[in-house]
């Protein structure tokens, strides 16, 4: 099988969020088990609380322009190294952030990666803002604005994109199991006018 006979699957991220990571870790294992292969792209869940009064990823105000700095890190390597050393990066970054809590870890995620450490210099930096702002804003142009991370955007039977929030899911499906779950998404996203299902969370997200 080529790269040309698999779907593409565009996933909108923004990695300070643990459930996005657990759904990046689903979608990597959907690429082991399904022609699929997976688009990185970047949202930020501080653009879409801008303007509200209370921020519900920062209610007391103690993380601050932190919220800013993975995805920073993010746009500042995409932009300098591409697609494939940003799926390298979130997969180092991801399980410092989520799995060990070093949530100072910029240089040491960027090394784990095999990238220099001056693109850690960004996160700091607006100089990346816009163009995250701009691929935030192509997620919510294809799911509207009353959503989350990660977005996906998958094939539409017209032959356009279909865009849903999610999967919110924990901890992330392996192997077949993994398989299923896209398979099922596909069938949801073939049907015009679903829109949404949901269920209460339970628990703390299982990052493993």
């Amino acid at each position: 099988m080529t790269e040309r006979d698999r779907t593409t699957v565009d996933f909108w991220f923004d990695p300070i969020c643990p459930y996005t990571w657990l759904a990046f870790r689903w979608l990597r294992e959907v690429e082991k088990v399904r022609p699929v292969r997976m688009r990185p792209r970047l949202m930020s869940l501080r653009v879409l609380n801008e303007g509200r009064e209370v921020d519900p990823e920062d209610p007391d105000g103690r993380w601050g322009d932190y919220l800013w700095y993975p995805v920073r890190l993010c746009a500042a390597v995409e932009r300098e190294y591409g697609a494939d050393a940003l799926v390298r990066l979130y997969e180092a970054l991801g399980r410092r952030l989520h799995v060990r809590g070093e949530w100072d870890a910029f240089p040491d995620a960027l090394a784990a990666a095999g990238l220099p450490a001056r693109p850690a210099a960004a996160v700091e930096s607006a100089a990346y803002d816009g163009a995250i702002r701009a691929s935030h804003a192509r997620a919510v142009a294809l799911v509207g604005e009353d959503v989350g991370t990660p977005v996906i955007g998958l094939p539409a039977p017209d032959g356009g994109r279909v865009g849903l929030f999610g999967p919110v899911v924990s901890p992330a499906p392996r192997g077949e199991d993994a398989g299923r779950l896209w398979d099922g998404l596909l069938l949801l996203a073939s049907v015009p006018g679903f829109f949404e299902l949901k269920r209460t969370r339970t628990g703390e997200p299982d990052v493993g």
